[in-house]
């Protein structure tokens, strides 16, 4: 009984001294789940900054909200490019932020978070996500790579002997990777994503239609209009409205499916290629696995209408997306905290031995 009563009592003091967080930072958003409570932060990766002052005015929705209409003396910045850190200080701003916002009212500090990394991340880019983590007051910080996350979060079990290929596709990445004993066998990271969709919206309205326009309404129009195949209706169309490139004046135009359709092409070209060359540099036995059990798609850029079809065409393997397939990796973060030898094999950073043994009296 009394040793019921100590366990009882310790569970209390775990959960009052910090959380343990599954950590998914990208270029396009940034999800933070807390074990037991699931995900609490699904906010955009982008901040907005006083230009004189340096303050912070607001970060995730709240400064995507202000974009292409913020006051003139705030900056709205998005601080990690193509899924690493372009900007140090308000990376770390940001994540504090959001970090502070999916702790419960009374923890201040966090004993452990498992964070994502791209596969082939420099061990620069790497610090500079764990000196953000640790500027956000949590203890350990494991840092597992995207691929291996996203297989685990779209239900590849971590006991499977044959190989499963993952393409996860986020805002400014692709990633894909192919995994198979709960390890990855082999893994490419192309940095090019679905945002790089709208930049090349927002650049073809500017240079054939005379158009300006923000990144928001080359977003809705990616959304609405956008295809990876010929468009079912390749005459909708969406009038937008920006500055006209020649007068300067506010002005509107009418942009079909079909030209958004060729826009989206070329990015989608890029991203069946880094899928082939992965497949084309994996041995032949887990080739043999990977025929037999195609691909699965995650991340938020899978969504893009067709791209399952246009990936089976462009491969001649089996597609299919993930359940809720943006959630995939942060829930593949979750899982490895029931499975601590594995977290413990697959994590790509050695935490501090001091910071290590604080974190360790807290774990369960």
């Amino acid at each position: 009984m009394r040793r019921t009563s100590a366990l009882m009592g310790l569970d209390a003091l775990r959960n009052l001294v910090s959380d343990s967080m599954a950590i998914d930072m990208g270029s396009a958003g940034t999800v933070i789940a807390v074990r037991g409570r699931g995900v609490v932060v699904d906010e955009p990766s982008v901040i907005a900054v006083n230009r004189i002052t340096g303050e912070v005015v607001a970060t995730g929705r709240e400064a995507r909200q202000m974009q292409g209409r913020e006051a003139r003396d705030v900056a709205v910045i998005a601080p990690l490019v193509d899924g690493v850190v372009a900007d140090f200080e308000r990376t770390q701003e940001m994540l504090d932020r959001f970090v502070r916002k999916a702790r419960s009212g009374i923890s201040h500090f966090s004993r452990r978070a498992v964070m994502s990394v791209l596969a082939g991340v420099t061990q620069v880019e790497q610090r500079a996500l764990l000196s953000a983590a640790e500027h956000a007051h949590i203890g350990r910080v494991y840092m597992v790579e995207e691929g291996l996350a996203a297989a685990i979060g779209a239900g590849v079990s971590v006991s499977d002997e044959r190989a499963s290929a993952v393409v996860d596709i986020g805002g400014g990445t692709t990633n894909v990777a192919v995994v198979a004993n709960g390890s990855i066998v082999h893994a490419h990271a192309e940095r090019t994503g679905s945002s790089d969709i709208d930049a090349a919206i927002m650049d073809r309205l500017r240079r054939y239609r005379g158009l300006t326009i923000g990144v928001p309404t080359a977003e809705r129009l990616k959304m609405e209009l956008g295809s990876a195949v010929d468009p079912e209706d390749s005459k909708a169309s969406v009038t937008v409205k920006g500055r006209d490139v020649q007068t300067g004046s506010p002005g509107a135009i009418d942009v079909s499916a079909d030209e958004v359709y060729g826009v989206t092409q070329m990015v989608m070209r890029k991203i069946a290629e880094a899928v082939r060359e992965t497949l084309t540099e994996i041995p032949p036995e887990v080739a043999a696995d990977i025929h037999d059990r195609g691909i699965i798609l995650t991340g938020g850029g899978s969504l893009l209408k067709g791209l399952d079809e246009y990936l089976k065409i462009e491969t001649g393997l089996s597609v299919r997306v993930a359940d809720d397939p943006r959630l995939a990796t942060v829930r593949g973060l979750m899982q490895l905290f029931d499975e601590p030898l594995l977290l413990r094999r697959v994590t790509r950073n050695e935490p501090l031995p001091l910071i290590d043994a604080e974190a360790s009296a807290f774990e369960s």
